[in-house]
């Protein structure tokens, strides 16, 4: 009786011979949800897919199109060999070195957290088998990323490596899945891409911090003019307005302030650009810290701005079922007539206006600020809503807090304990931003910002005395 023999690899949906010779095959150690998206976008691409397992035939659910072999086998016919396992299990890889020799291994592996391991994964993996070509990359995209594609943000491949051959080899194939390569160099620098997924926000730090603090800061400034300084003269206990009328103070003034940094740095480097005479020196570390952080800086003030609308939509509600309307009564009683104030009226319908058309242009730096509406514009659209009009949403901003102001910075009551309304705090700021950009914008500075961003520079005169001297 003849012995049934199992064959030593399963494949899922086999291919005509003409097509296999034509497709490049790719290997995959790792059948879990990181392997199978990879080999799912790898065959959508055109590549032929074989998968190393320890159980070839009961490993799962798996791409259709892909083959299953054991890991010796899988590996033998493929040039590059990706490595989606933990780095825990690495150690069968080294009974297969003979196996890897002179091919690339792309090690994808991640750590829980930081300094998890003496050395890196990918450098791990190079002294477990030092004839193959190790390049770490892919790591930074999840499953779910290689499942859609690119095409729904812009995704970076990092990839660092000893090998300029293998890198190039992995380059080719992540260029081919759509996304953009970005080379960090060598081997050496595999730890610092490994510590990529593992940071929480790195870009958004500061901005958090900024809005956490200035939030805390005229919560409680303004917590003091109203409520404490009411219980404290007038006996009267207020503190219902912390949550609804308090609040909507602090978010508007957060907002400007938030919108107003978002500007602040350009105009610093124009000017800075402007006493150097050059565009080719670096900016300080400080500048070009907070220039990068501006995208975060305005969807922060979006926010703001956001929860200052709902809370404007609701407080008149709050007056209207609350025990507020209780204040009309007596006037009601007595039959008194409050005689109309037309330039009130203009006051009041302006400042509504502008805060309409503030937020409405808010909500277009916000949407054109994603990397899918981004991606669609061109250059100079770009340039033109996220300047031209990001000036004019912080003019109109301005103005609409001006006409909350009106007269009142004239009131000697409005000055509680002798300090200044939290609105006139929130004003200084873009003021002096509107004030330093309208400087930038008149001709003759204009003009020569222009040819310094266009590539001139102003010479020094303790160079020309040198250069007179050697000549």
């Amino acid at each position: 009786m003849s012995k049934e023999v199992k064959p030593d690899s399963i494949s899922l949906c086999p291919l005509s011979a003409a097509a296999a010779l034509e497709q490049e095959l790719l290997c995959i150690f790792g059948t879990g949800d990181l392997g199978r998206s990879l080999g799912q976008r790898l065959l959508q691409t055109g590549y032929r897919v074989v998968y190393g397992s320890r159980r070839p035939h009961s490993c799962g659910l798996l791409p259709q199109g892909a083959q299953v072999r054991s890991h010796a086998a899988a590996a033998e016919p493929a040039s590059l060999v990706f490595i989606c396992i933990h780095r825990e299990h690495y150690d069968f890889l080294e009974t297969l070195a003979p196996h890897f020799k002179g091919k690339v291994l792309v090690d994808v592996s991640n750590n829980l957290k930081k300094n998890l391991y003496p050395e890196a994964n990918a450098e791990y993996l190079q002294r477990l088998i030092p004839g193959a070509h190790v390049v770490k990359g892919f790591n930074t995209l999840s499953a779910w990323a290689l499942q859609n594609g690119p095409s729904d943000a812009n995704r970076q491949v990092y990839l660092c490596g000893n090998s300029a051959e293998a890198k190039e080899a992995v380059a080719e194939v992540a260029t081919k899945l759509g996304f953009t390569v970005l080379d960090k160099g060598s081997l050496s620098s595999a730890r610092e891409l490994e510590d990529f997924p593992l940071q929480l926000f790195p870009e958004w730090r500061l901005p958090l911090r900024l809005a956490f603090g200035l939030t805390v800061f005229f919560f409680f400034y303004l917590l003091i003019r109203t409520v404490v300084s009411a219980y404290v003269e007038q006996g009267k206990d207020i503190s219902f307005r912390i949550m609804a009328s308090l609040a909507n103070k602090v978010f508007p003034i957060v907002s400007l302030i938030m919108l107003s940094l978002c500007y602040l740095p350009g105009v610093i480097a124009a000017f800075l650009q402007l006493y150097r005479g050059t565009k080719y020196k670096r900016f300080p570390d400080w500048l070009d810290r907070w220039m990068l952080c501006r995208k975060q800086l305005g969807l922060l003030a979006l926010g703001f701005a956001s929860l200052h609308v709902l809370y404007t939509l609701i407080i008149p509600i709050r007056h209207v079922t609350g025990a507020n309307h209780l204040i009309l009564l007596p006037s009601i009683r007595l039959n008194h007539t409050i005689p109309f104030d037309t330039t009130m009226a203009w006051r009041t319908d302006s400042y509504y206006a502008m805060g309409i058309l503030g937020f409405g242009l808010y909500l277009l730096l916000g949407i054109t600020s994603l990397p899918s509406v981004s991606n669609a514009l061109s250059w100079r659209e770009f340039s033109f809503i996220q300047s031209k009009l990001g000036y004019l949403t912080l003019f109109i901003c301005t103005f609409h807090t001006y006409l909350y102001g009106w007269d009142k910075f004239l009131w000697v009551s409005g000055y509680t304990w002798y300090t200044p309304p939290g609105y006139m705090l929130s004003l200084v700021l873009p003021s002096a931003v509107m004030l330093l950009k309208l400087l930038l914008v008149l001709p003759c500075v204009d003009r020569s910002l222009t040819r310094i961003r266009q590539g001139w520079e102003r010479s020094d005169p303790e160079d020309d005395s040198k250069n007179s001297l050697l000549t």
